[in-house]
């Protein structure tokens, strides 16, 4: 009988979210893909969701809540961009 654990469905959904924090601009492969290194597992079900959301982006809007050009419509939202950038300065 196969059976499959919670940490390997944990493990598959941060291989897919990995997957997902490939962008068209090297910036954000590092933003994201170093957040969901060290941020992501803190976060709690609903920011997980947020992160997930915020993956449907499109580059350029990434681009500018990431680099601070702009601030996104949503609080959450705008809650999870600085935790993202002050991952990255750690």
């Amino acid at each position: 009988m196969n059976t499959v654990s919670e940490q390997d469905v944990e493990l598959t959904a941060i291989c897919r979210l990995r997957w997902q924090c490939r962008r068209g601009m090297l910036e954000l492969d590092y933003l994201l893909r170093h957040f969901l290194d060290q941020g992501y597992v803190e976060l709690n079900p609903a920011q997980r969701q947020t992160f997930v959301q915020l993956l449907a982006a499109s580059d350029v809007q990434l681009s500018d809540w990431l680099l601070g050009r702009a601030v996104p419509p949503a609080p959450q939202m705008r809650e999870l961009v600085a935790q993202i950038i002050a991952a990255t300065q750690r």
